[in-house]
């Protein structure tokens, strides 16, 4: 009797030992999924830097040729007078920044000077597109424009649209890239996970700084999470500073967590961190 008592409790514990082992298994299998997407993602990113130098450099080249050109006409003063020059400067930067997939400006001749466009894209998303009008008389100048008010257009300009045109519309560019991923990172949270979020994401004009409670589960009844993302950067769309944090007397699991999410909320766009939360959670739930 106590013999088949004895054999009983040990297939239990075996029984459990093979759930634990297969738990691990599992466990040790998800790791190394997520490892290998978080491996993939920062490959593709890597990829698509690479891509973006790639073209950045092309197009620098190209304007290149076209100051040497410029040179050899300013070289001769008596051929060339000073509006002729200036309009020859507008002509070659327009040719060089033609409607392109690499640099995503796009230059058109007008009456008075040159209309430039420049679209903003995220991650192959296309976003909102904006229109700087130069006038060439008497000197270069800006006549109208559709710039959110909060970008530095002004200060851009005194630096260099007198001086590299070319120059001025790369770095305004990358300002409006930067802020247009930034919005639309927002915009996804709250789109797409109100319900982790209490209240309302709070976020200024640039979207450089962004303050919000959230919680990992949309059944959990409180928001353990303050997080804190300073834009330090106002040409890119991730964060210089990132701050999660959570109550004092929490769990020291949770804490852990915290330190997590802020390193996760350095390296990947805000959706995706939480569409990483989601994740996790469907991983755990279909556990045995």
């Amino acid at each position: 009797m106590e013999k088949g008592k004895k054999n009983s409790a040990d297939g239990v514990f075996g029984h459990l030992e093979r759930l634990e082992a297969e738990a691990r298994e599992i466990a040790v299998k998800q790791e190394k999924m997520k490892q290998e997407e978080e491996k993939r993602a920062r490959l593709k990113a890597k990829v698509r830097e690479l891509k973006l130098q790639r073209d950045k450099l092309l197009a620098k080249l190209r304007l290149q040729k076209q100051k040497l050109r410029e040179k050899r006409v300013m070289s001769d003063p008596a051929k060339s007078g000073a509006r002729t020059v200036l309009e020859w400067k507008i002509k070659n930067v327009t040719a060089t920044l033609q409607v392109s997939y690499l640099t995503g400006i796009n230059g058109k001749r007008t009456k008075q000077g040159v209309c430039f466009c420049i679209s903003t894209a995220y991650e192959s998303t296309y976003l909102d597109s904006y229109y700087v009008h130069l006038l060439v008389k008497p000197e270069v100048q800006i006549h109208q424009h559709s710039v959110p008010t909060f970008i530095p257009l002004e200060q851009i300009a005194k630096k260099y649209l007198q001086t590299d045109i070319g120059r001025f519309l790369s770095v305004l560019s990358d300002h409006l890239n930067g802020y247009a991923g930034r919005k639309y990172q927002a915009d996804q949270l709250e789109e797409h996970f109100s319900d982790q979020i209490e209240g309302t994401l709070q976020r200024n004009s640039l979207c450089n700084l962004l303050v919000f409670n959230y919680k990992l589960s949309s059944k959990s009844k409180t928001f353990p999470f303050n997080a804190r993302l300073l834009y330090g950067d106002l040409c890119c769309s991730l964060p210089t500073e990132v701050n999660v944090s959570c109550a004092s007397d929490a769990p020291a699991s949770l804490a852990e967590m915290a330190a997590a999410h802020s390193d996760l909320f350095s390296r990947v766009a805000l959706h995706k961190a939480f569409r990483s939360f989601g994740s996790a959670e469907e991983s755990m739930d279909g556990a045995p």
